[in-house]
């Protein structure tokens, strides 16, 4: 007999914490207080890949969105970048300390030990809890919501969030459906304790995935399931992308709409939708899914690529410095990543906030 499965929905974490239940407070929330980003200096351009990959600008531009992209020096590992974004979140937010460190990526500088406590040490955060979360292009918003978490229960009263990336180690250079999409950075915000609801508080999160497709973005080999490579592919990152871009788009949607529910949000309400820089054709189908105008929609992949959890920090970052988020918009962010996994979640942008490129 077949089995018929139901439409699974993401899990939506409330704003709530304990110790504010018999308060007449609001309950505690994590508050963005400071952003700051980094990118390597040297720009890649669509002419420089089709020098040697069966490409053209014209396609690149046409199928993906991207122009140019920053690629990391070989001598440049993860933690630097994450540190360089670390340290501008931290000038941004006006602290010289935070309680915890929390670090998504996708491409730490070992498997063993996490890059987070060597980024918390070279910060001069020797002595705080640090730890990575790896979720793919959705880590900087699990990321946010486990610290989140911390700032929810009392066991922190500030974090610092980073998200980087050197994607361009596990990319194969000569393969023409990966290289032109992946490139490297980081962002970092700090979130502080706050109260739900006030400018720059994080809203209800929604977030899920399905394991069933942990095949569609992948690295063969590596890890304990096949530690050795038996061909020079193995080691890179191989994607299905028709799938990866079906999927991406209507998770995008589903947990983008889940998330403004549980804020009492309507889709109509939203002045900005921020969704992972995966794809131009990704975010527009998202965009056009939610009925959110293009005008609405910041995107810097254009000239930063695919970062993947670097990528909304990066943009949130960049959209702040330019102007594109201001006070009291209503902030929507939505992710999609490896694994699958997804997630989204609320803020109204606060006044005043700084961010630091």
């Amino acid at each position: 007999m077949r089995r018929t499965r139901s439409r699974p929905q993401a899990y939506v974490a409330p704003v709530i914490s304990s110790s504010d239940a018999t308060s007449a407070l609001p309950p505690r929330a994590a508050r963005l207080i400071g952003l700051g980003s980094w990118l390597p200096p040297r720009q890649v351009d669509n002419a420089d890949l089709a020098e040697r990959l069966d490409t053209s600008d014209e396609w690149i531009r046409t199928r993906i969105g991207i122009a140019s992209r920053h690629i990391a020096d070989p001598g440049m590992a993860t933690s630097d970048m994450a540190v360089e974004a670390g340290l501008r979140a931290m000038k941004a937010a006006g602290v010289e300390h935070v309680d915890a460190v929390v670090l998504a990526t996708a491409t730490p500088d070992h498997h063993v030990p996490g890059t987070a406590p060597l980024v918390a040490h070279r910060l001069g955060l020797s002595h705080v809890p640090a730890f990575d979360v790896g979720a793919g292009c959705s880590g900087f918003v699990y990321a946010t919501t486990v610290a989140a978490g911390l700032i929810h229960a009392g066991t922190a009263g500030t974090v610092l969030v980073i998200g980087a990336e050197k994607m361009s180690a596990i990319i194969d250079p000569a393969d023409r459906s990966t290289a032109p999409i992946f490139a490297d950075g980081a962002g970092a915000v700090v979130l502080a304790s706050g109260r739900a609801g006030e400018p720059g508080a994080l809203g209800p999160v929604a977030w899920g995935s399905d394991g069933e497709h942990a095949d569609a973005v992948q690295i063969p080999s590596g890890g304990s399931r096949n530690p050795s490579a038996s061909a020079r592919e193995e080691r890179y990152v191989y994607i299905k992308g028709n799938e990866v871009f079906r999927h991406a788009v209507r998770r995008m949607d589903q947990v983008a709409r889940e998330a403004a529910t549980a804020a009492q949000w309507s889709i109509q309400d939203i002045d900005r939708l921020i969704v992972h820089q995966a794809n131009a054709r990704i975010n527009a189908a998202v965009a056009n899914a939610l009925g959110v105008p293009p005008q609405h929609v910041p995107s810097n992949i254009a000239h930063v690529g695919n970062t993947s959890a670097a990528s909304i920090p990066l943009l949130l970052s960049h959209a702040a410095v330019k102007g594109q988020l201001a006070a009291g918009h209503r902030v929507l962010v939505a992710s999609f990543g490896a694994g699958f996994t997804w997630a989204a979640t609320t803020l109204l942008w606060p006044s005043g906030l700084q961010a630091i490129t």
